[in-house]
């Protein structure tokens, strides 16, 4: 799906390329840097200007506030995050899917940069918007390994392959936020296979028809 589909124009949202596109990717890697570094709070146009070595004014006039940069850059590393991968059966999809997860959210630099853009999320709607697109983006990106597996007959035909992706990353995102138990390739794997376990079992089938199984 591509994303000029899902997001709307706005300061900072327009793909052009030549010196633009490499002013753009400068700010946003500057941006990436303070987030990563210092959070959400002490993040500042001036600053991210000075960071990418770009004009000030230029900041300003594309993106204009610290909101917009940041769904920018959360549109950017939507494009940017690794493909699905097809193994042939929906574990090994999913297994994919889950290690993919587990391998950002235990970067150093990643993990910071979630942390503050999730926490900001919690009360910055603009930015809560912004990180609800990269998860539709990335959601979207992978639900066709789960209807490649209805097609192959693995799991019930009316299953909700968004409900599926969901269910592999969010015990994931538990164990980042709220537990701080061990994030490892294991936990991973368990995430995974729990996921195809109910959706063989009809758990993820569309409203309604959950009890017909």
């Amino acid at each position: 799906m591509e994303l000029e589909t899902r997001y709307e124009a706005e300061p900072g949202s327009v793909r052009p390329g030549g010196r633009t596109a490499r002013v753009r990717a400068a700010v946003l890697r500057a941006a990436e840097d303070v987030l990563a570094e210092q959070g959400f709070a002490h993040l500042d146009l001036a600053d991210v200007a000075r960071r990418a070595a770009v004009g000030k004014t230029t900041v300003y006039r594309r993106w204009g506030t610290v909101a917009n940069l940041v769904a920018d850059l959360l549109a950017d590393m939507a494009e940017q995050s690794v493909p699905r991968t097809e193994t042939g059966s929906l574990l090994g999809d999913l297994t994919a899917n889950a290690r993919l997860v587990q391998r950002t959210l235990t970067d150093p630099r990643q993990v910071a940069l979630f942390k503050a853009v999730i926490a900001a999320a919690t009360w910055d709607t603009r930015t809560a918007q912004a990180l609800r697109r990269f998860y539709d983006i990335r959601v979207n990106e992978w639900a066709p390994c789960v209807q490649q597996a209805i097609d192959r007959t693995e799991i019930p035909p009316d299953t909700d392959p968004r409900e599926v992706i969901r269910a592999v990353s969010a015990p994931l995102y538990y164990r980042l936020l709220i537990s701080g138990e061990v994030l490892d390739q294991a936990a991973a794997d368990r995430a995974a296979a729990a996921a195809v376990a109910g959706a063989r079992a009809g758990v993820y089938r569309r409203d309604g028809d959950r009890g017909s199984a």
